[in-house]
């Protein structure tokens, strides 16, 4: 994985000094509130319903095993024993003390993290897929590429106070697991008939208040003109952009107005003035960062073990987590494991300081020391021998990560809503417990199949609630917490068929004791019109929402008569 060298390391060190002075100026009333928050917000640090929050960045996803024992000594040194993973494949520490903040940065800067550019109207977090490296359906690895756009946009400062908020996403693989039509810019690193490496380029992407499936601008892009062509995107995003209204500041809603024929002939003019200027990439650069991710020294094993066969064949338990959490890899004799944070009762994403230190622990003795944060709130070992799985399934078993529920309705991807964020409109935590709790049969939910539930605590769409199978959006009525459904929802991956959709909603919300009974309603729906083989997904592809939102609608006013 990538290391700092001698510039990236001062950038990151000085950073901490110059806000380490901020702070202390601040705390001593040299600084006032409206002064601070900049300086503060650049460095990750929100202000939450209870207390502070600091997003720290975790690069296109990927950890060491030192890393990740830092951010468990983080959790239990200056928070509350334990963090939250983001769909943004970061992870944020809800009760951090303000004084506190430039040393736990001074501690991340000591394994080579930082939380710079994890809030602001700036270029954010890169993400890629969690597979990057070991996919067999991989085409071309993204990281480098990742690393490369990392490099280039932490403080750009030509892009430093954008319009709004800007995120990008890259894909190297068949599957896109990289949710890439849902960014501001989405990337697929790939390589044309005649074998040369490119990208293909999606503009005007995101969720939220509007949410938009990215337009293709490039099918294909050599390689060198990465960093160009985005560097025009973002100069005429930047020209024209919305400041007046940040609900309508969003790139996608400037490539909405201009149309992306208009938009596209305006980034094209913009790029012959960069084209083949500084920024164009050379065969050097990009050999220098790909040799940051060299392939571990694997052993020459055979695919199939005769111990993991017999303990398949013994062991239903460990056959059916085998079967939800371990997934191929390229090289023959290793898996990629996923560790499930969505253990019913603990908020989707949580991980305590305990459980981060043996994950890192695992992945030393179970692989090379590396682990990987998932769009979908999980942990993923990415180098087990396949003759490990059983122990490494015990162990996790104890530490309680081994819920065998990955792709499924248990397996949901939840913000931290109302019961910390400020900008949240309702609770999203005790909404996926309460699902989780009415689908306590693993029988049961493994008969059901495939079925994703994402859950937003407000229109900002932290839990990517429009991707969604089904997807829950906790909005304001007058007062009190109400829960919007939508179904029919993908995010690009094969759990939807490779496609990306926006949910459609089904009616009025519900009352937040109303929502296992809406979810219990659809899944039954969906139980009885289904052929032989069809997800949740095809269903709703195949007869639209209309049986699901007369079910639900039929079955409230039955209970509510009932209740009366």
């Amino acid at each position: 994985m990538y290391r700092y060298d001698t510039i990236d390391r001062t950038l990151v060190n000085e950073r901490v000094e110059q806000y380490r002075d901020q702070l202390t100026r601040h705390l001593a009333g040299e600084l006032s509130e409206d002064e601070f928050r900049p300086l503060r917000l650049q460095n990750g640090l929100y202000i939450q319903r209870h207390a502070p929050m600091l997003r720290v960045a975790i690069p296109y996803g990927l950890l060491s095993a030192k890393q990740l024992r830092m951010l468990a000594h983080i959790a239990r040194k200056y928070d509350r024993g334990f963090g939250h993973f983001t769909t943004r494949q970061n992870i944020q520490y809800n009760w951090p003390k303000l004084e506190d903040s430039a040393d736990i940065l001074a501690d991340l800067a000591s394994v080579e993290m930082h939380a710079i550019q994890t809030s602001g109207n700036c270029v954010r977090n890169i993400t890629s897929d969690e597979f990057a490296g070991i996919a067999p359906d991989e085409i071309v690895d993204p990281r480098p590429l990742s690393e490369i756009l990392r490099q280039w946009s932490t403080f750009h400062p030509e892009f430093a106070f954008l319009p709004r908020k800007f995120k990008i996403a890259v894909n190297g693989a068949a599957e896109d697991r990289a949710a890439t039509a849902f960014h501001d810019i989405g990337i697929y690193v790939l390589r044309n008939f005649e074998g040369e490496l490119g990208v293909r380029v999606l503009v005007g992407g995101g969720m939220g208040r509007t949410p938009i499936i990215g337009h293709v601008i490039r099918d294909f892009l050599p390689w060198k003109h990465v960093l160009t062509y985005i560097e025009a995107i973002l100069r005429v995003y930047n020209r024209h952009g919305r400041r007046d209204n940040m609900y309508k500041a969003r790139i996608k809603i400037l490539v909405k107005a201009l149309g992306p024929e208009e938009f596209t002939r305006q980034v094209e003019e913009e790029w012959v003035h960069v084209k083949d200027g500084p920024g164009t990439l050379t065969r050097e650069e990009l050999d220098r960062v790909t040799a940051y991710f060299p392939a571990p020294e694997y052993e020459t094993l055979a695919d199939v073990d005769a111990g993991h066969e017999q303990h398949l064949a013994e062991n239903a338990a460990f056959a059916r987590w085998v079967g939800r959490s371990v997934r191929p890899h390229r090289i023959a004799g290793y898996r990629s494991v996923v560790l499930s944070l969505k253990k019913t009762g603990v908020p989707p994403g949580d991980a305590t300081a305990e459980q981060m230190e043996a994950v890192a622990d695992w992945s030393e003795r179970f692989g090379f020391g590396e682990i990987r944060v998932s769009h979908e709130q999980n942990l993923i070992l990415s180098d087990v021998r396949v003759s490990d799985l059983h122990t490494l399934w015990l162990e996790a078993k104890t530490a309680g990560l081994a819920t065998p529920n990955i792709g499924l309705i248990t397996d949901i991807i939840a913000c931290p809503g109302g019961d910390f964020c400020s900008l949240a409109n309702a609770k999203s935590i005790p909404i996926a417990e309460a699902i989780q709790r009415r689908f306590d049969d693993l029988d049961y939910i493994h008969d059901i199949g495939e079925l994703n539930i994402n859950i937003s605590g407000c229109m900002n769409s932290c839990g990517h609630h429009h991707a969604g199978h089904i997807g829950i959006l906790g909005v304001d009525k007058d007062g009190e917490e109400w829960y919007q459904v939508s179904i029919g929802g993908a995010d690009g991956s094969s759990a939807g068929h490779g496609r990306s959709a926006i949910g459609k909603v089904i009616g009025p919300s519900f009352k937040a004791e109303a929502m296992p009974d809406v979810i219990s309603t659809l899944v039954d729906t969906f139980v009885e019109l289904r052929d032989e083989g069809e997800r949740f997904i095809d269903v709703v592809d195949r007869l639209g929402q209309a049986p699901f939102k007369a079910r639900v609608y039929a079955s409230r006013q039955e209970k509510e008569v009932l209740d009366a």
